[in-house]
């Protein structure tokens, strides 16, 4: 079997208990994942440079406090963007090439817990944050993943339901450095009881409530797949 027919095969024959992710079967997605197998880039590489675009988008948010440059938004959603997509494509290339392994699963998760932290700590000091709101992010989200894990050592399938999952937590970020690209400082603002409240502030809070629902929810699952 060549690497086309086994990333078609994939979706419906993997063994590995993953989030499920549309977009896999996309022609782009497939094509991309031929092209990294067939010159054996190594899965864990893909997780790292994923790793790595959240770094930079955290760096880029933070410093959008300091410089006014729509820039740098544009950066930190690429950014986040790259991250979910490398996420995507290193278990896809595993997979295709035959290079699954435990280790693997160990640079899935690392990797993706530091760029939760660089991307959440940056929106904390970006222009419009929170910095506590972005630890408090930082932490919930690095929680609901530890709740699926532990579910996992326990005995229960992953648990990857939202409403603030990985990819929903990477979209809010998304459409607020998208829109703060391409709009003034004065439209990032919410007034409230005499209050000036930034988009980023409010984004944050939203992924902070979101985390708490998702881990709550999460819980239950795993409770229930475990009695």
């Amino acid at each position: 079997m060549d690497l086309k027919q086994r990333i078609m095969r994939e979706p419906a024959t993997q063994a590995m208990d993953r989030r499920p992710i549309a977009t896999r079967n996309r022609k782009w997605a497939q094509a991309t994942t031929t092209w990294l197998a067939a010159r054996n880039v190594s899965p864990n590489t893909i997780s790292i440079a994923g790793m790595c675009a959240c770094i930079v988008a955290g760096i880029a948010l933070g410093v959008t406090s300091i410089a006014d440059y729509r820039i740098l938004w544009l950066i930190a959603a690429l950014g986040a963007q790259l991250r979910l997509t490398a996420n995507m494509l290193d278990g896809m290339v595993a997979l295709a090439s035959g290079r699954a392994s435990k280790v693997g699963e160990l640079y899935n998760e690392v990797p993706d817990r530091i760029s939760d932290a660089a991307v959440f700590i940056g929106a904390g000091f970006a222009w419009g944050g929170n910095v506590a709101l972005g630890y408090i992010a930082t932490i919930l989200a690095i929680f609901t993943a530890y709740v699926r894990a532990a579910g996992k050592i326990a005995g229960a399938p992953n648990e990857f339901c939202g409403p603030m999952a990985k990819q929903h937590r990477m979209l809010v970020i998304t459409l607020i450095c998208l829109y703060s690209a391409v709009t003034p400082h004065s439209w990032q603002t919410i007034s409230l009881n005499d209050s000036e409240i930034g988009l980023m502030t409010l984004g944050l809070a939203v992924i902070v409530v979101g985390c708490v629902i998702t881990v709550i929810r999460r819980l239950g699952r795993i409770a229930c797949a475990l009695k």
